[in-house]
C-alpha cells in the first residue's frame, strides 16, 4: 500500500510519547510516493478508499515532533500530487452511487385466463326442419373462434390424411392448430420471463478493456487556484494517457426480496402457461372431433338423400309408365317429378355441405390447402357406459387443466404481491473487479476493487404503495376467476349429461320413426301401383322418410357431440374421447 505522506520518523527509546492520526490511501502497486516529489504515475487511478488509522500507542521522541510536523506540512506531493489527491477524493468507487435505486416488483396482467381470446363450444337449439310429421329436436353445432379455427398447414403430414382416421386427425390437430402453436409460444415466452427474473439473482460477470487520451480543463472541473489554495495552477492538464483492462467485473445481489418474489411469480406464471397449453389441447380435441363428426353427419345425410333420390326417381318412372298405360292422370306424373327434382336439389346441397365441412376440418388440423380428404371412420350410436355426474365432477376437479392454470395464476399473483410489499425493505449487493491499469499496457499494474452496498428506501413518492395496490387488485381478480372456474366446470359436466341423456332418448325415437316411415312408404307405393291411391300419398311418405332420416342423423350427431363435450368437461380429452365415442 502506498501512503499519501512518508512514514513517521523512527522512535528513540525512553523518548516522550505522543499519539498521531494518519491518513492513507492505496494506489497502483509499485507506485509509491517519493520522499521529496510527486508520484511516478500521476494518472494512475485509486484502487481503494481512504482509510483512517488511530495510533494512540505509538511513541515518538518529543525532540523530533516539530521536525515531523514541519515534514508533514511541507509540499512533498508537489502540484501533481495535490491534484491527484483532489481527483482521488472526488472519485466514487464502482460500488458506490449518489442515489438510492431499489428493485421494482413485476406487475402481472389483470386476468389470469390465457384462453380468453378464443373458444370452442357446442351450441344447442330447438329446431323443426320440415313437415308436420317432424318433431322438435335439439340441434347441435360446433362453434369455433380464432385461433381454434385456424392452423399452420404442414405438407409433410399429408400421408396421415389418406384416409383420415379420427386418431390421425387428432395428431394433426394438436400439432398444427393455431391455438396450440400460440399456447406453445406463450410457454416459451413465460420460460424466457422466468430466466430474466432468475438472472437478476445470479452473478453478472463481464470484462472490458479501454484506453483514453485526454486533456482536462481544470477550471471547467471546478479546480481553481483560489479554491484550492494552489498558486500558479494552470488552466489545463495534459494530455495524458490512461489504460484500463478489467479481466473480471462481477456484481451479485446478495439479498433482495423483491427479486426473489419476482422469480417466484415468474415460476408460477410458467406453470400457469403450461397448464393453459394443456387446456388449449383439450379444446383443440373438442374442435377436431366435433369437426370430424360434422363431416360424418354431413356424409350420412348425403347417403340418405341419395337413397331418397333413387326412391323418387322410381316413383316418377312408375307414374310415367302408368300414365302411358292410361292408369293415372298426368298430375300424378307432375307431382312425382317435382318431388324427384326437389330431392336432387337437396342432394346437391348436402354434397356441397360435405365439401365445406371437409374444408373446415382441414383448416382445424392443418392440412395443405386444397387437400382432398376421405373420412375413414363413422361413429354410430353407442350407449354410454355407466358414469355418474358425481364421478365425472370428481374427475374434472382433479384433471381439468384450466383449473390448474387458474390456481397457478393465483399463486403467481400472490408472489407478485409479496414482491411489491418487499419494496419497503433494504437490499444488499456486492460488486468487484480485477484487472490492470496504468499509463499504457506496457506499464500497467494489477488492481482490484471490492465493495458492498446496502440500499435502504426511505421515501419514493408513494410508488411502492401503488405497486402494492395494483398487485392486490390482480390477486383479488384471479381469486375470483378461480372460483368462477369451479362453476364453469360444474356447468360443463352437468350440461354434457343433460345433452347426452336427451340425445339418447331422441336417437331411440328417431330410430323407430325411420323404421315406421319406411314401412309407410312401402305401403303407399304398393297402393299407388295397385291404383288404390295417387302420388300424393307416395310423396308425403317420401317426405316423412327424408325427415325421419334427418332426425336420426341429427340425434346421433348430438349424442356423439355430447360425449365429446363430456370428455372436455372432465379433462384429458385426448385420452378419453375415443373410448367415450365407442361407448366404453
Amino acid at each position: 500500500m502506498g501512503y499519501a505522506g512518508t512514514s513517521p520518523p523512527p522512535r528513540s527509546p525512553g523518548a516522550e510519547t505522543v499519539s498521531y492520526f494518519s491518513r492513507t490511501f492505496s494506489i497502483c502497486p509499485g507506485d509509491r510516493l517519493a520522499a521529496n516529489g510527486p508520484p511516478r504515475a500521476v494518472g494512475c487511478s485509486v484502487a481503494s478508499t481512504i482509510t483512517q488509522r488511530f495510533a494512540a500507542d505509538m511513541e515518538e521522541p518529543a525532540a523530533r515532533l516539530d521536525a515531523r510536523r514541519r515534514y508533514r506540512n511541507c509540499d512533498v506531493l508537489g502540484f501533481g500530487g495535490k491534484l491527484l489527491f483532489v481527483l482521488i477524493f472526488g472519485m466514487p468507487l464502482p460500488a458506490q452511487t449518489n442515489s438510492v435505486s431499489t428493485t421494482q416488483a413485476n406487475q402481472l396482467p389483470f386476468s389470469g385466463r390465457a384462453n380468453a381470446s378464443g373458444s370452442v363450444s357446442a351450441t344447442q337449439s330447438i329446431t323443426n326442419t320440415g313437415t308436420g310429421n317432424s318433431v322438435n329436436i335439439i340441434g347441435s353445432t360446433v362453434n369455433l373462434t380464432s385461433p381454434y379455427n385456424g392452423s399452420v398447414p404442414d405438407a409433410s403430414n399429408i400421408n396421415l390424411a389418406l384416409p383420415l382416421t379420427l386418431d390421425n386427425a387428432l395428431k394433426l390437430g394438436v400439432r398444427n392448430n393455431l391455438a396450440q402453436i400460440s399456447q406453445n409460444n406463450s410457454v416459451v415466452e413465460a420460460r424466457g420471463q422466468r430466466l430474466v427474473a432468475r438472472s437478476a439473482l445470479m452473478p453478472n460477470v463481464g470484462s472490458s478493456i479501454g484506453e483514453t487520451l485526454a486533456k482536462i480543463d481544470l477550471a471547467a472541473q471546478g479546480l481553481k487556484s483560489s479554491a484550492l489554495g494552489i498558486p500558479g495552477l494552470p488552466n489545463t492538464l495534459g494530455p495524458f494517457n490512461f489504460f484500463d483492462a478489467r479481466a473480471v467485473r462481477l456484481s451479485q445481489s446478495v439479498l433482495d426480496l423483491v427479486r426473489i418474489g419476482n422469480l417466484r411469480s415468474a415460476t408460477q406464471n410458467l406453470n400457469a402457461a403450461r397448464a393453459a397449453a394443456m387446456d388449449a389441447r383439450d379444446l383443440i380435441v373438442f374442435a377436431v372431433v366435433g369437426s370430424y363428426l360434422q363431416v360424418t353427419a354431413a356424409q350420412a345425410r348425403v347417403v340418405a338423400t341419395r337413397a331418397q333420390v333413387e326412391s323418387s326417381r322410381s316413383v316418377y318412372q312408375q307414374a310415367s309408365d302408368r300414365m302411358k298405360a292410361g292408369l293415372n292422370a298426368r298430375i300424378d306424373v307432375t307431382r312425382s317429378q317435382v318431388q324427384y327434382q326437389t330431392d336432387v336439389q337437396r342432394l346437391r346441397a348436402e354434397q356441397a355441405d360435405v365439401e365445406k365441412q371437409k374444408l373446415d376440418l382441414s383448416r382445424v388440423i392443418g392440412l395443405p390447402y386444397g387437400s382432398d380428404i376421405a373420412i375413414a371412420e363413422d361413429f354410430p350410436y353407442k350407449a354410454l357406459a355407466d358414469l355418474s355426474v358425481e364421478e365425472a365432477l370428481k374427475r374434472a376437479n382433479e384433471t381439468r387443466a384450466d383449473l390448474r392454470s387458474a390456481r397457478a395464476a393465483v399463486q403467481a399473483a400472490d408472489s407478485a404481491l409479496r414482491a411489491a410489499r418487499a419494496e419497503y425493505l433494504p437490499t444488499l449487493s456486492m460488486a468487484g473487479d480485477y484487472g490492470a491499469e496504468g499509463l499504457n499496457p506496457a506499464q500497467g499494474h494489477a488492481t482490484y476493487t471490492v465493495g458492498g452496498t446496502i440500499s435502504v428506501p426511505i421515501f419514493q413518492g408513494g410508488r411502492v404503495q401503488g405497486d402494492v395496490e395494483q398487485a392486490l387488485a390482480t390477486l383479488n381478480q384471479r381469486k375470483a376467476e378461480l372460483q368462477d372456474t369451479f362453476g364453469v366446470i360444474d356447468r360443463d359436466v352437468r350440461v354434457a349429461f343433460i345433452d347426452l341423456n336427451a340425445a339418447a332418448d331422441q336417437v331411440l325415437v328417431a330410430e323407430s320413426n325411420v323404421s315406421l316411415s319406411k314401412d309407410i312408404l312401402r305401403q303407399a307405393r304398393d297402393r299407388f301401383v295397385q291404383g288404390i291411391a295417387d302420388t300424393v300419398e307416395v310423396v308425403q311418405a317420401q317426405q316423412t322418410v327424408a325427415q325421419a332420416d334427418n332426425d336420426y342423423i341429427n340425434a346421433v350427431f348430438q349424442h356423439n357431440l355430447a360425449k365429446v363435450a363430456l370428455s372436455r368437461a372432465m379433462g384429458q380429452a385426448e385420452s378419453t374421447v375415443q373410448n367415450l365415442l365407442r361407448g366404453k
